[in-house]
């Protein structure tokens, strides 16, 4: 069995998809042998992990770029001679025509296109509506969530058995952070007080606006004793939004080696988005050990089981609540963190990649 993957989420900017795409494929290629899992455009190793940039070097970037912009630009069938020899092709939302003569399948990572139009750019619209037409060919689809395949059942009419719910994984890292590791991470961004961690990109549907009303509305002396410390590259939020960080602790795009001591150095870590199709910020905090207040939304239950604090994240009054609870019990962070931990063990790269290999397999 050979499987073609549409790697180009890989050469551009990108946060959710491009994580799940570099871990996944990874893996798959340690279960299966490189031969057996190709990519398109072609790479036979990866860079280091970021999410601003490509994970391909220079010519490798432009070469993959070029290769998808004849794709979905020309009439050259450019995918059918890229996947020559495969049996599987795996396509992604940037890749307007995948091969015509192979099996198809793809991965749905969430459906806010449809449930929150509003919060999206509309690139981002026209990419997902693309995207769903290559989903209703497919063969076989991959949901990461059971919650994010209900929704595709519900809002596109996809037929419920084909689509097999897969989850996501975390990183090994976020399960083994060296202490040294989170002293430098907090050296290096002075640090010094205990911190409520935030990490995601700066955007509506995060939901920043909430947090920060509710951190606001805190007592003086937790407020004084913790910090609200928010990773994430400045994306389609606000200008008042952004503007409003200058509150707390900003601390814009965290590289990806920094990213497990930082998320294991916080006392909590609060996550209280509209909607997601797994949250890998909740999982990977959860492996580092961290207590969790999360959205009772979505996904978000289904990942953090009954490992955090759920709230409704259009509540200022109920996260409010939930942090004050949380930063002032020992008991209970501890409680919540151990039980994160166990939770997270159902989330690893190992497990994704054997159950998608059997997915392929039952492709074909």
């Amino acid at each position: 069995m050979r499987v073609v993957i549409d790697a180009t989420p890989l050469l551009v900017r990108s946060a959710g998809v491009k994580n799940y795409l570099y871990y996944w494929i990874q893996h798959l290629r340690l279960a299966a042998g490189i031969h057996s899992i190709g990519t398109f455009p072609n790479f036979d190793g990866l860079h280091p992990l970021q999410h601003e940039r490509s994970v391909a070097g220079f010519w490798h970037t432009w070469s993959g770029l070029g290769s998808l912009a004849l794709a979905n630009r020309t009439p050259l069938p450019v995918t059918d001679w890229w996947a020559r020899g495969a049996d599987v092709f795996h396509a992604s939302n940037l890749l307007e025509h995948p091969p015509r003569h192979l099996r198809l399948t793809a991965t749905i990572h969430d459906m806010t296109s449809w449930l929150m139009p509003e919060l999206h750019a509309r690139g981002n619209l026209r990419a997902d509506r693309r995207f769903l037409e290559i989903c209703k060919r497919a063969d076989k689809l991959i949901a990461v969530s059971q919650s994010t395949k209900d929704d595709a059942v519900r809002l596109a009419g996809l037929p419920p058995d084909k689509i097999v719910v897969i989850h996501s994984g975390v990183p090994d890292a976020f399960f083994t952070v060296n202490p040294d590791a989170i002293r430098r991470v907090r050296q290096r961004h002075a640090l010094q007080r205990p911190f409520v961690l935030f990490v995601g990109t700066i955007e509506p549907r995060k939901n920043i606006d909430t947090l920060l009303d509710a951190w606001a509305a805190l007592p003086p002396s937790l407020r004084e004793e913790y910090e609200l410390v928010i990773a994430g590259p400045a994306g389609w939020a606000s200008p008042a939004t952004i503007e409003r960080l200058r509150a707390v602790r900003y601390l814009g795009y965290i590289p990806e080696p920094d990213l497990a001591p930082l998320t294991a150095a916080a006392a909590v870590f609060v996550y209280p988005s509209l909607y997601e199709g797994f949250g890998f910020p909740v999982a990977q905090a959860m492996a580092a050990r961290v207590p969790v207040v999360t959205s009772n939304l979505s996904s978000l239950p289904e990942v953090a089981g009954d490992a955090a604090l759920l709230v409704d994240p259009r509540s200022t009054s109920e996260l409010l609540a939930a942090l004050s609870r949380l930063l002032l019990s020992p008991d209970l962070r501890s409680e919540l963190a151990a039980r994160g931990r166990c939770r997270a063990r159902d989330f690893r790269w190992e497990t994704c990649a054997a159950k998608s290999l059997q997915f392929f397999e039952e492709v074909l």
